[in-house]
C-alpha cells in the first residue's frame, strides 16, 4: 500500500469560527472512502483541502507527497478530479457534453481557442461511453437532467485520468432512478482495480455505492469515527454523530439508515 493523503493535526478557522479542529486522517491507495455527518459538520471544508483548493489553518495536509503550502499546486490539481455541484455551475450551458468532459484535458470550463489532439478525443469519447452518455454527447449541457449533468461532471473528473476523484454529493437532488443508475455505476467503477482513490461526500447511507470501503464519520468538526466501512457504519456510531436514535441496516451490500422509532 502506498501512502496517498494524510492530515496532522489539522485545523481550519474562518473568522474566528472553528470549522475543523484536531483532524489526523490518511488515505492509502488501495482505498475508496465516504464522508457523512450533519450538516456544518465540516464534510465540503474536509474535501476543499483534499482537492487543494483550500489550506489549512493548523496542522499539516500532505496529498500525493505535496504538502500543502509548501508545494505548486498548479501541478498538484491536475493529479486530482474532482466533481461537484459547484464545478457544474461554471459549465456554460451551451457547451456540449463531449467538450464539457473534452475540455478538462485543458483544465478550462469552456471550449475557447485550445486545440485537442484525437487520443484526447477518442478518450472523452470512451469515458462518456462508460458513463452511459455518449448518445448525449452533441447535446449541450444546460438541457441535460439532474442525473445526466452529474455523471457528465463525474467524466469530465475521470477525463484526466486521476489519480484521487473527488465526490462531493454526487447523487443530491436526484430522483429515485437517476439515483440508483449512478449508484451502480459508481460502484461498478470502485470495484475496479484500474480505479483510483475515491473519496465521496454525501449525506444519505443509501447512497454509498458497493465497492467503497471506508466510512469517515464527522460531527462538530470533528472525526466522530473513521475505518473499513462495515465497522464503522453502525447503528451507535451514526446515533452519537446525528444526535438521534438511528438504526443502521445492509441488505445485498447497500446500507440504509432509519429512526430507529420508525424501525
Amino acid at each position: 500500500m502506498t501512502l496517498v493523503a494524510e492530515f496532522r493535526d489539522v485545523a481550519v478557522v474562518r473568522d474566528g469560527n472553528r470549522i475543523l479542529g484536531g483532524v489526523n486522517w490518511s488515505i492509502q491507495d488501495d482505498e475508496r472512502w465516504v464522508i457523512i455527518g450533519p450538516n456544518g459538520a465540516g464534510k465540503t471544508t474536509l474535501l476543499q483541502m483534499l482537492a487543494a483548493q483550500e489550506h489549512p489553518t493548523d496542522g499539516v495536509v500532505t496529498i500525493l507527497g505535496e504538502r500543502l503550502g509548501q508545494g505548486d499546486l498548479f501541478e498538484l490539481r491536475p493529479r486530482i478530479g474532482f466533481a461537484s455541484t459547484a464545478m457544474a455551475r461554471r459549465i456554460p450551458a451551451n457547451e456540449t457534453v463531449l467538450d464539457v468532459v473534452l475540455t478538462a484535458a485543458w483544465a478550462v470550463t469552456g471550449r475557447w481557442n485550445e486545440e485537442y489532439d484525437d487520443v484526447d478525443v477518442k478518450r472523452a469519447q470512451r469515458v462518456l461511453r462508460e458513463w452511459k452518455l455518449d448518445h448525449l454527447e452533441e447535446r449541450t449541457f444546460g438541457t441535460l437532467s439532474d442525473g445526466e449533468q452529474k455523471r457528465t461532471m463525474i467524466a469530465r473528473a475521470i477525463m484526466t485520468d486521476p489519480e484521487i476523484l473527488l465526490l462531493d454529493e454526487p447523487a443530491a437532488s436526484l430522483d429515485l432512478g437517476a439515483r440508483e443508475e449512478l449508484v451502480d455505476l459508481l460502484g461498478e467503477f470502485a470495484s475496479s482495480d484500474m480505479a483510483p482513490v475515491i473519496v465521496m461526500v454525501t449525506h444519505h447511507v443509501e447512497e454509498i455505492p458497493p465497492g467503497f470501503t471506508h466510512v469517515l464519520v464527522m460531527s462538530q468538526g470533528r472525526i466522530h469515527a473513521a475505518g473499513p466501512i462495515a465497522d464503522v457504519l453502525t447503528s451507535n456510531v451514526l446515533t452519537e454523530a446525528f444526535g438521534l436514535p438511528l438504526t443502521v441496516t445492509k441488505n445485498d451490500g447497500r446500507y440504509s439508515a432509519r429512526g430507529s422509532r420508525s424501525v
